[in-house]
């Protein structure tokens, strides 16, 4: 056990705990890490030649928090320097080395993608959450949430992203993707994840959002008539669809109505668990494109 510095016991010995410890802490605890490293060694450079390669679990670390916190390459080796916290994290004890170069951590990032490895490593989190009881599987709450994407053609390429498109949201026109996303109904985990352009509609992918052993699902106004798809109508399921808004304040005032009003209150309660996995897709994490989403939404 290595001895710690005089910083890292001042910053252990300090009464409060950030925002930012608490998060990374609960990261830490819902990661099975070494099953990761597994998934990515066979894809790993083996370091024959040259200098030998920086650990896959702390070049993975490093990619959470830059993801975690929505961080450029750069600004994440700079922030590994900053942050006692995130240094804790990642691994690294700057009195005897310094921290993996954005170069480093740009390659890595690029390994993950083109190895498709961020889908691999997402199925990994959610059967080590099932194996320890976290994922329930009893109720699955679908929804889905546009990530904005620059609709700028000043760059690189000269064009838009080709795998964003544009779509209109009340009277607002939104160009991007969406994440449509599948959540234990009990625990609020994610379980399922699909990333589509931000014109395919929502009621479209609430199949693809199931796994298949719940026995009901829970979803807002948008998935009204879910129950009637072709690919979903022959499973054994209860649907608890939001009514439209308009539909209660048809109802006039009384018990009926008062009702509605208290089973509408009792849906929304169940589906607000739903927010706080998209608070992290759209808040914490940076857009990252479609094949990028899953990784970033496996994390609690």
């Amino acid at each position: 056990m290595k001895q710690m510095g005089f910083s890292e016991l001042e910053f252990a010995a300090k009464k409060k705990r950030t925002r930012r410890e608490r998060f990374l802490e609960q990261i830490e605890a819902a990661t099975p890490w070494s099953l990761l490293v597994e998934q990515i060694e066979p894809f790993y450079p083996k370091g024959k030649r040259g200098r030998p390669p920086i650990g896959i679990e702390r070049m993975l670390r490093m990619y959470v928090v830059q993801q975690c916190f929505g961080l450029a390459d750069e600004a994440t080796e700079d922030a590994v320097y900053d942050s006692q916290s995130i240094r804790a994290f990642v691994g690294i004890d700057l009195s005897r080395e310094g921290a993996p170069d954005a170069t480093t951590l740009l390659h890595f990032r690029r390994l993950l993608e083109k190895h498709e490895l961020t889908r691999v490593i997402f199925e990994a989190i959610q059967g080590h959450l099932a194996a320890q009881g976290l994922l329930l599987r009893e109720g699955t709450i679908v929804d889905a949430t546009i990530i904005a994407a620059p609709p700028s053609t000043k760059n690189r390429a000269k064009a838009r992203d080709p795998e964003m498109h544009q779509t209109k949201k009340g009277n607002e026109w939104h160009f991007g993707m969406k994440a449509h996303i599948g959540v234990d109904a009990v625990s609020g985990l994610v379980h399922t994840v699909v990333g589509t352009a931000a014109n395919v509609s929502d009621i479209s992918q609430a199949a693809n959002l199931l796994h298949g052993e719940e026995s009901s699902v829970h979803a807002d106004a948008g998935y009204i008539g879910l129950e009637k798809r072709a690919e979903i109508q022959d499973r054994d399921l209860s649907f608890v669809i939001a009514k439209k808004r308009s539909e209660v304040r048809k109802l006039p005032e009384g018990p009926a109505r008062d009702a509605a009003r208290a089973e509408e209150r009792s849906k929304a309660q169940v589906r607000a668990i739903v927010e706080h996995p998209f608070h992290v897709v759209k808040n914490l994490f940076r857009h990252a494109g479609i094949p990028k989403t899953p990784f970033c939404s496996a994390l609690p």
